[in-house]
């Protein structure tokens, strides 16, 4: 591919980083300050989408920030994966960002300039790592995404946030220092360099127990993405304000992830590599185990958000399945699924949140009847939910029934067992929270509670234009927000040409 030299890259991972310092500045100015925040989440887009016509003409993008010391770079590359997911990411970002000034000033939040300078410090974070051009520079922006987002975890400043924020913070940091760091080290003095390479720079530069090892160390160094055993972080976070869950599961921590999941193993070791040793069915069987335990984790959760958090530990290793099976529908599928899994998800929690801002429940237990007070919330959440499940003509549907070829085209039969299974349980974990909200009467109004960011009772307020039309439906802003992703996850069933044009470069090489 045409390499173009240029420091779009960085521009636009910059955005964000001058947005979060106009946001500190206007602290006392909260419109000013959500100006900020909107504005440089549309400039972003629109760079990231000059960018995206030149990849899908055949070019790249490359830029050389400094050099540490000759070998290691920080750099940026803008390639055909690094492109698909900055695309999903900054597109989020503007829908999430409309979102969560309506979740904020709804609930009258405290120390809002913090929470929205954090948000534009991921998101800069999350585009550094999408352009990294080697693992040195992917490390330090993987890095600057686990601190970032550390206070908005502990946002509510409750017992319970400090926890999460705790264990959040141990576990990332924990296994990237523990695991990633070393695996880096070792790929630089095998392979003599970390640049990303399209089919890998491991490939006969050691021997096959130290591939194995590097191997290892890389899937356990890359908790972002949820991978089991090192999951626990994810569920712990959910203590977190709804729009940072969004943050979490759907635009950039667990994307990010599992997008570093996929430069590794197809820019690190290479498809060639991993079936040559083996290592790619060993992670296959690793991501199923993950799909189907974490799915009947699931079943059991009352709490609404925690059942969307161990759904998320299950989708998400159907993107590190499909690329380990290593076979070219699998592999299309599985980069698939970091979009349609990014709608479908981040509309079930976008409901969540409006759930809790306008009827003030958190429990699954509490939703019967729901759909009648808030029936475009509750439509939205059904479109999500029907999108996780993989039925048609929903976005997350495509992706299954790639990664379903994929399988088959590896001989990997076994694997079609554990896609049944696990769209059986899906269903067996939204379905019945769907019939409820809609066909169940509603449940006799409970007295107020009271909110534990603020401490004092709150009575469930109707909000403007819904009072008229006898609905309890949650601000304008967030359920435009959330009727937008939820018609994105309809689209991208009848429209995935895009992002399926760049799967395909990707896949190809």
């Amino acid at each position: 591919m045409e390499a173009i030299h240029s420091p779009l890259p960085f521009y636009v991972m910059a955005v964000s980083l001058i947005a979060a310092g106009l946001i500190r500045l206007s602290k006392d100015r909260p419109n000013l300050r959500e100006f900020w925040t909107i504005g440089a989440a549309l400039v972003k887009f629109s760079l990231v989408l000059v960018m995206l016509r030149h990849v899908l003409a055949g070019q790249t993008f490359s830029y050389r920030l400094l050099t540490v010391f000759p070998g290691l770079d920080i750099a940026f590359r803008v390639d055909p994966l690094g492109i698909f997911f900055a695309v999903t990411a900054s597109l989020l970002w503007i829908i999430t960002s409309f979102y969560s000034i309506g979740y904020v000033r709804a609930l009258d939040e405290h120390a809002q300039t913090r929470y929205f300078t954090a948000f534009a410090v991921a998101l800069s974070a999350t585009m550094g790592v999408a352009f990294s051009a080697n693992l040195f520079t992917s490390f330090i922006f993987y890095e600057i995404i686990t601190l970032c987002t550390f206070p908005l975890v502990a946002h509510k400043e409750t017992p319970e946030a400090i926890r999460g924020a705790r264990l959040y913070l141990t576990y990332l940091l924990g296994t990237s220092i523990a695991f990633q760091l070393p695996a880096i080290f070792l790929t630089y003095t095998t392979a003599g360099t970390l640049d990303f390479t399209a089919g890998g720079i491991l490939a006969g530069k050691g021997s096959d127990t130290l591939i194995a090892i590097i191997f290892v160390l890389f899937m356990a160094g890359i908790a972002k993405a949820a991978l089991m055993p090192f999951h626990s972080w994810l569920p712990a976070a959910m203590v977190a304000p709804t729009p940072v869950s969004a943050l979490l599961h759907a635009v950039a921590v667990v994307k990010t992830g599992v997008f570093m999941i996929l430069r590794v193993l197809l820019d690190i070791f290479g498809v060639d590599l991993l079936g040559d040793l083996g290592l790619g069915t060993a992670l296959a069987y690793a991501a199923s185990f993950t799909i189907v335990v974490s799915s009947v984790i699931a079943l059991r959760q009352d709490n609404l958000k925690a059942r969307l958090a161990y759904s998320t530990i299950s989708q998400l290793s159907y993107v590190i399945l499909g690329a380990a099976l290593l076979a070219p529908a699998a592999v299309t599928g599985g980069i698939m699924h970091i979009v349609l899994h990014a709608f479908g998800k981040i509309t079930l929690f976008f409901t969540a949140g409006a759930i809790y801002v306008a009827a003030h429940k958190t429990k699954i237990s509490e939703l019967d009847g729901i759909g009648r007070s808030m029936p475009f919330t509750m439509t939205a959440f059904t479109i999500g939910a029907l999108s996780m499940i993989g039925v048609p003509p929903l976005g997350g549907f495509l992706s299954k029934w790639y990664i379903t070829l994929g399988a088959v085209e590896a001989g990997q039969f076994p694997i079609l067992i554990v896609l049944v299974v696990s769209t059986i349980l899906n269903a067996c974990y939204f379905l019945p929270i769907v019939y409820a909200a809609f066909f169940k009467p509603p449940q006799v109004a409970a007295p107020a509670r009271s909110n534990p960011g603020h401490g004092h009772e709150e009575e469930p307020h109707i909000y403007w234009p819904w009072k008229k039309f006898g609905l309890q439906e949650a601000p304008i802003l967030m359920v435009a927000a959330l009727t937008f992703t939820a018609l994105g996850t309809i689209l991208l069933f009848f429209a995935p040409s895009g992002f399926l044009a760049l799967a395909r470069m990707i896949v190809g090489g």
